[in-house]
C-alpha cells in the first residue's frame, strides 16, 4: 500500500538521511582546520628559525611541506564541496516529488501558492544554504575556540583579544538574526502577493489593452509595489548597518591585532614570527563568526522557506493516501447521496444536500442558473473538489478511494476553464502519456477534429505554447474534448463543452454524446444550449445549489412550461 509523505517527519526524515553525508563533510572540516594551522606555523618556522640561522636548505624543506599541506587544505575543501553537493541532490530527488504533490493538492483545494512555483523555489533556497557557505561556516565555527587557545599559548594578550572580537561579532550575528526575521517575512510574502497579482492581471493583457484598463491597474500595483518595496527598505536598511558594523569591526581586529602584536615584540614578550602568525590565526579564528553575520539573511531565508515547506507538507499529509484496488474497469455509475460542496474554508455552501444517481451508459444533461453550483457538480463526480459533506460513490466506492493515477484514464472531463499544456496537440490529447497513435486520432475523429488537425503542415505534431493562446478557443474546445474522452473512459463529464463551438462543432458534440451513449459510457454534461438535449436521457435543474426538477427532458420541459404560465400571484 503507497503511503504520503507526512510533513514535518517528511522533512525531517529527508535531511535526517543525509546524515552520512553530513557526518563526511564535518570530518573533511576536521581535516580541513587542522591543516589551516599550517599558515601560522610556516611563518614561525620562517622568522624565528630559517631568518636566525640562514639555511636555505631549511627554507626549502619548510616550504614543500607547507605546499604539500596547503594540496591537501584543496583537495579536502573539493572533496567537502562534492559531498555536500551530492547531499543537496539527494535532498531534491527526496523531497521534490512529495512537494510537487502536496502543492498540487494545495492548489486544488483553493490554497494555492502566490507562485506556482514557490514550493521548489523554498526547496532549492533550503538546499543551497545547507550546500553551500552557510553551512561550511556552522562546519568551521566550533574551530574557533580551537584558534582562540593556540592564541593564548602565544600570549594571553592575544587570546583575550580574540575572545572581545569574537564576543562583538558573536553579538552583531545574533542581533542581526532575531532583529531581521520578522522583516523579512513581511517582505518575502509582500513580494509573492505582488507577483501573484501581477501573474494573474497579464493573463487577461488583451482585455486590458483593448478596454484601456491598463493605467488603472498600474495605479494599484504602484500600491503593491510601494508596500513591496517599503518592506523591502526597512530589510536592506538594517542589513546594511549590521554589515557596516561588521566591517568596522574586522578592519579593527586586524590593525588592532598588529598593534598589540608589536607592543609584545618591543616588551621583548613575543618575537617577530609570533606577532604576524597571531595575525593570520586571529583572522582565521573570527572568520567563521564574521561568515555568519554576513550570512545570517541567507540563513533567515532558509529558515522561512524551511517553514513554509513544513506547514505545506504538514497541512497535505492529513489526506490519507488512496487505498490499491485491483485493476479493472470501471462501469461508470455515480450516486450522490446528501451531498454538500463548500468552498475552500467552509464559507460557503455551492451545493446543499444533492441526492442525484447517474445509471452506466446513461446521458444526463444539467441546467441552471449562473452561480447554481452546475460546475462544482462537475467537479464533485470527478474528484476534483475535496471541500464535500455526504457521499460521492463511484460503483459503490467513495471517490476519495480510487487512487488517480491508476484509474484516472478511465475518467473524461473538460473544465470549463479549457486548460491546454506545453507540448503537440497529439500530446495533449494522449494526457501526455505514451503516444498510442490509433487512439489519439480515434478521439480526434469522435469529436469531428481529425481534418483540422491536419490542416497545419505539422498535423499532430503541431506545437501548443502557453496555454495554447495561439489556437481559436473553439480549435482548443475540441482537442480538450478530444483528451476527454482519449483512452475511451467509463465516465465522461464535461462542463460547457459547446461554449465555443460553431453549428458544425455542436452537431459533432451531438454525435460524440450518441456515440458515448452507444459505448455504454456515463456522461453528465452541462450546458445553457438546448441543442443537446436530443442526446439525453435525463434533464437535471440546479437552481441555489439544489436540485429543482429531475427527469426526462420531456418531463422536465413540461414542468417548466407549465411553471411559466401559471398567473403570478395577485397583490392585495
Amino acid at each position: 500500500m503507497t503511503t504520503k509523505t507526512t510533513g514535518q517527519s517528511g522533512l525531517r526524515g529527508a535531511l535526517a538521511s543525509l546524515r552520512h553525508e553530513f557526518g563526511h563533510a564535518g570530518l573533511l572540516s576536521v581535516l580541513t582546520n587542522v591543516l589551516m594551522l599550517t599558515p601560522t606555523i610556516y611563518m614561525l618556522q620562517v622568522y624565528d628559525r630559517v631568518l636566525l640561522s640562514r639555511s636555505e636548505l631549511t627554507l626549502l624543506a619548510v616550504s614543500l611541506i607547507a605546499l604539500a599541506m596547503y594540496a591537501c587544505v584543496a583537495l579536502a575543501e573539493w572533496w567537502r564541496t562534492r559531498v555536500l553537493v551530492q547531499a543537496g541532490q539527494r535532498l531534491d530527488a527526496a523531497l521534490a516529488g512529495p512537494l510537487m504533490d502536496a502543492d498540487f493538492a494545495a492548489s486544488l483545494q483553493g490554497k494555492g501558492t502566490a507562485a506556482s512555483a514557490r514550493p521548489l523555489a523554498d526547496l532549492i533556497q533550503v538546499r543551497q544554504f545547507l550546500t553551500g557557505p552557510g553551512i561550511l561556516a556552522f562546519f568551521d565555527a566550533p574551530w574557533a575556540p580551537i584558534y582562540i587557545a593556540v592564541l593564548f599559548v602565544l600570549h594571553p594578550a592575544l587570546g583575550a583579544l580574540a575572545l572581545v572580537f569574537a564576543a562583538i561579532q558573536c553579538l552583531l550575528a545574533w542581533q542581526g538574526h532575531g532583529r531581521s526575521v520578522a522583516p523579512a517575512d513581511a517582505a518575502s510574502k509582500a513580494a509573492g502577493v505582488e507577483m501573484g497579482w501581477l501573474r494573474a492581471k497579464l493573463r487577461g493583457a488583451e482585455a486590458l489593452e483593448a478596454m484601456g484598463m491598463l493605467g488603472n491597474l498600474w495605479q494599484r500595483w504602484n500600491r503593491l509595489h510601494g508596500q513591496q518595496q517599503g518592506r523591502g527598505l526597512e530589510l536592506h536598511r538594517f542589513t546594511s548597518r549590521v554589515t557596516a558594523a561588521s566591517k568596522f569591526v574586522r578592519y579593527a581586529q586586524q590593525s588592532l591585532v598588529l598593534g598589540l602584536g608589536s607592543l609584545l615584540v618591543i616588551d621583548g614578550e613575543l618575537s617577530v614570527g609570533a606577532m604576524l602568525a597571531a595575525n593570520v590565526l586571529m583572522t582565521r579564528a573570527l572568520a567563521p563568526i564574521d561568515s555568519l553575520v554576513g550570512l545570517w539573511r541567507g540563513l533567515i531565508n532558509a529558515r522561512l522557506a524551511y517553514g513554509r515547506l513544513r506547514t505545506l507538507l504538514q497541512e497535505q499529509a492529513v489526506a490519507p493516501a488512496a487505498a490499491d484496488l485491483p485493476q479493472e474497469r470501471l462501469r461508470g455509475n455515480v450516486q450522490l447521496r446528501a451531498l454538500s460542496a463548500h468552498a475552500a474554508g467552509g464559507t460557503r455552501t455551492i451545493l446543499d444536500g444533492v441526492d442525484l444517481a447517474l445509471a452506466a451508459g446513461s446521458v444526463t444533461v444539467v441546467v441552471g442558473p449562473s452561480g447554481s453550483g452546475k460546475s462544482t457538480l462537475a467537479r464533485v463526480v470527478v474528484g476534483a473538489w475535496p471541500h464535500i459533506t455526504g457521499e460521492a460513490l463511484l460503483d459503490g466506492r467513495p471517490l476519495q478511494d480510487y487512487p488517480r493515477r491508476q484509474f484516472g484514464a478511465q475518467l473524461g472531463y473538460l473544465p470549463q476553464d479549457v486548460g491546454l499544456f506545453d507540448g503537440s496537440i497529439a500530446e495533449n490529447i494522449a494526457r501526455f502519456g505514451e503516444i498510442d497513435s490509433q487512439a489519439v486520432i480515434g478521439a480526434a475523429l469522435k469529436t469531428g477534429l481529425h481534418d483540422i488537425i491536419l490542416r497545419p503542415p505539422r498535423g499532430y505534431d503541431t506545437p501548443v505554447d502557453n496555454d495554447g493562446v495561439q489556437l481559436p478557443g473553439g480549435l482548443r474546445q475540441r482537442i480538450a474534448l478530444a483528451r476527454a474522452v482519449y483512452g475511451s473512459p467509463a465516465l465522461v463529464v464535461l462542463d460547457e463543452p459547446n461554449a465555443n463551438l460553431d453549428e458544425a462543432g455542436e452537431a459533432a458534440l451531438t454525435a460524440l454524446v450518441r456515440q458515448l451513449k452507444v459505448e455504454g459510457k456515463t456522461v453528465l454534461l452541462i450546458t445553457h444550449r438546448p441543442a443537446i438535449l436530443a442526446a439525453a436521457d435525463r434533464l437535471v435543474m440546479l437552481r441555489d445549489g439544489k436540485v429543482e426538477r429531475d427527469g426526462t427532458p420531456e418531463q422536465v420541459l413540461a414542468e417548466v412550461r407549465r411553471a411559466a404560465s401559471q398567473p403570478l400571484p395577485q397583490t392585495p
